[in-house]
């Protein structure tokens, strides 16, 4: 082990405890990530300068959609778990897939969990879904970034071996330093994706609709494409055809996605 090696600074993932009633960290996560960003969303939608006059939807709509999202966010990040990374397990002991305190959620499945969420609630609303997205994505990154802390907490989805000299030593990961890949993650999908989706409002993203959700979609993909080079693979599934991950397929149609709707959003007619 390199002398420079760092050891993990062990963490209770139990953050606060009363009686039967446990407060992990990482549902805490969940909860300031859904907080933070309703607040920064109502912020953005506040902001007639950003849209370049009314925007297309109200703060009492963004208040109303929060229940929407929460549950997309929920369901769809479980379910994607269970059917992207673990189908076999949770086939044999299906009770354990309402066991959420035990761990296992998937950002591509809830990632699609919101887009369900914003089309069913757009259409009920009658407001533009590309806009809703824009919104939505342009807080995401909070959520992802208290997220991927909260995966360094608990001591998971740690990285691969080597030799850096900000390496840790994982407990029940052996005893080779690895990349803090959770951190890597919580900067690039969290911290530098809202600072550049904010950058992008304030040029005028929200008035070509469709604008901000790709570039979320896009740069996402490009963040977690690039982290998984540093993350291990999940234990029971592994490298994919030899090099890939299943973090990096996810996020290929993720990437193409986002670049159709950047391309659809700069059309003239898409403007207008």
């Amino acid at each position: 082990m390199p002398v420079l090696a760092l050891p993990f600074p062990v963490f209770d993932p139990v953050l606060i405890s009363i009686g039967p009633l446990a407060i992990r960290w990482y549902a805490l996560a969940y909860i300031v990530g859904i907080l933070g960003g309703w607040f920064y969303a109502r912020r953005i939608l506040r902001s007639e300068p950003l849209w370049g006059g009314k925007p297309p939807l109200t703060v009492v709509d963004f208040d109303d959609f929060i229940l929407w999202v929460t549950l997309g966010i929920i369901l769809g990040g479980r379910l994607g778990y269970v059917l992207f990374y673990n189908p076999a397990y949770f086939a044999a002991h299906p009770i354990e897939v309402v066991q959420l305190w035990k761990g296992g959620m998937s950002f591509h499945g809830g990632f699609l969990g919101c887009v369900i969420a914003v089309i069913a609630f757009a259409r009920h609303r009658g407001i533009p879904i590309l806009s809703l997205g824009d919104v939505v994505c342009a807080v995401a990154p909070i959520g992802l970034f208290l997220g991927r802390i909260a995966n360094f907490i608990n001591a998971e989805l740690w990285g691969r071996t080597t030799d850096m000299p900000w390496a840790f030593v994982f407990p029940g990961a052996g005893p080779l330093p690895r990349h803090p890949s959770q951190i890597y993650e919580a900067t690039l999908e969290g911290i530098a994706l809202l600072v550049v989706l904010a950058i992008m409002m304030r040029r005028g993203a929200l008035q070509r609709p469709g604008t901000i959700l790709g570039t979320f979609c896009l740069g996402y993909g490009i963040a977690r494409t690039f982290c998984e080079f540093f993350r291990e693979p999940d234990q029971q599934l592994g490298f994919l055809f030899g090099w890939l991950t299943m973090g990096m397929l996810l996020s290929l149609p993720l990437m193409i996605a986002g670049v159709a709707l950047i391309a659809a959003a700069r059309r003239p007619q898409r403007q207008a």
